[in-house]
């Protein structure tokens, strides 16, 4: 379990204005950490009683094959020749104050004699959060779509997600999970919101590097999109968000309007890694100072002996330029749903007409990021979920 520190809890208030427009209450941020490190160590124990089964080592097996054959066709495809890279975290990445427990190892070359299970695996035993924050830039609507780049704002360097939701009570995969994706560019500017500090060209009618997809028989849902870059006050982090029960319309995209959340979740990535990325441009131009993982308000409500927030990746490549392959396995409760949580707030919504505010801020109320008070530019949809909108006026909600 995390050992809260005075020094984490003073890195909690320090950092409460990573975003603007968020508020935290630290002492209550205490006493979620440690609720959410036990339900992670029951959620560890759930996965470790059935991990050993043979529909699970099976999944495993086809998990193993299908990260083989993705990687080898995006290098087909990409026209690399050379050979690839794996790397794992470092015990360094996060400091000893968030008592990880990983399994590390230094960074090797792969030949075709290598074994597909040492260079493809998967930690099934790898628990996120149950929940987390999912920041106030939140967006509902937006595109189904596997790659999540468009032709502005998204230069940088290449990554191929993979994410693979597991039920902790049965080891078994979650299909039909509608799965958000979303992270700022390499200049630390994120879509879909007009905020101080953020103002993405486009504002709320921006898309750029969000997308949602749903999981196949697996429990996979792939995403191509780009590493992400920093800005203030924050580790460079990639965001997840998951429903269940989510409705594919007749239009082919995809409504979680009352569709209960089942994880809340954002990915860390190794320093070493984001420094070798940050060399590369656009990231080169970013003048913002850089928080590191173990500076980071949020990285210690992710990391535990129980879960681990850093996804597995290789290189495609010997250059990072040649881009990356990363996945995760994460252990949710299926039938868990965070809907209700003080986190879980939509700061957007895209429908037809464009894009709008909720007026959502994290901890914050109905006070709109963009200054124009509840409920920003933009009204909610008669079917808004109550609860979503933390604090907002009840007239912009309905049950």
């Amino acid at each position: 379990m995390v050992a809260f520190s005075k020094l984490a809890l003073t890195a909690l208030v320090s950092y409460a204005a990573a975003h603007p427009g968020e508020k935290h209450d630290a002492h209550k941020m205490k006493r979620e950490i440690v609720a959410r490190d036990n339900a992670a160590q029951l959620g560890a124990r759930s996965l470790a009683s059935c991990s050993n089964s043979a529909s699970a080592q099976a999944l495993k097996a086809r998990s193993i094959q299908r990260r083989a054959e993705t990687v080898s066709k995006i290098r087909q495809k990409r026209g690399i020749q050379t050979t690839a890279r794996k790397n794992k975290r470092a015990l360094e990445d996060l400091q000893a104050w968030e008592k990880v427990n990983h399994n590390m190892t230094g960074t090797y070359d792969y030949d075709m004699f290598t074994s597909l299970e040492d260079v493809f695996s998967g930690n099934t035993s790898c628990i996120l959060a149950p929940e987390i924050t999912d920041g106030p830039y939140y967006v509902v609507g937006e595109k189904m779509r596997s790659n999540v780049k468009e032709d502005k704002y998204c230069d940088g360097i290449d990554l191929f997600l993979e994410v693979q939701y597991i039920d902790v009570n049965t080891c078994e995969p979650m299909p039909a999970v509608a799965v958000d994706i979303w992270n700022c560019n390499a200049t630390g500017v994120y879509s879909g919101i007009s905020t101080s500090g953020n103002y993405a060209e486009g504002g709320y009618n921006s898309t750029y590097l969000r997308g949602i997809q749903l999981t196949d028989s697996d429990g996979v849902a792939s995403f191509e999109t780009i590493f992400p870059g920093h800005y203030s006050g924050r580790a460079v982090h990639t965001h997840l968000l998951s429903h269940t029960n989510a409705t594919v319309n007749p239009n082919g995209t995809i409504s979680v309007w009352n569709a209960p959340v089942s994880h809340i979740g954002q990915l860390f990535w190794p320093e070493e890694l984001r420094v070798e990325v940050e060399a590369t441009y656009p990231y080169n131009t970013n003048t913002v100072e850089v928080t590191t993982n173990d500076e980071d308000m949020w990285s210690i409500l992710q990391a535990d002996e129980s879960f681990d927030p850093f996804p597995q990746f290789v290189y495609l490549g010997d250059s990072i330029e040649d881009g990356l392959f990363a996945w995760i396995q994460i252990g949710i409760n299926g039938s868990a749903d965070y809907t209700e949580d003080d986190y879980y707030g939509i700061a957007a919504y895209l429908d037809a007409e464009g894009g709008h505010s909720t007026g959502y801020t994290v901890g914050g109320g109905g006070e709109g990021g963009n200054g124009t008070g509840p409920g920003g530019n933009g009204t909610a949809p008669g079917d808004f979920p109550s609860g979503a909108l933390s604090g907002a006026p009840p007239s912009e909600t309905s049950a």
